[in-house]
């Protein structure tokens, strides 16, 4: 009868503890996120924008701009 209570004792400690020490294990082996998006400057006004969110610019350099009226100014 104390073998049974002991294994069984051991059995709910075994699964208690065993999803809480891999647990840290599979944390660490995720991989790093990736960089989705960046940040460019407009050349009118000097502000960064996310180049998701720019406007881009119609000349050949490939300028980003943070709005049409920069885009217009622009002489490039």
């Amino acid at each position: 009868m104390r073998v049974v209570l002991l294994l069984v004792l051991v059995l709910v400690v075994l699964t208690v503890l065993l999803p809480l020490v891999r647990r840290p294990v599979a944390r660490g082996a995720r991989p790093p996120l990736a960089v989705t998006d960046e940040l460019v400057k407009d050349p009118v006004c000097q502000t960064y924008v996310v180049r998701s969110r720019a406007v881009r610019g119609r000349g050949a350099d490939g300028a980003y701009f943070c709005s049409e009226d920069c885009a217009r100014r622009y002489v490039g």
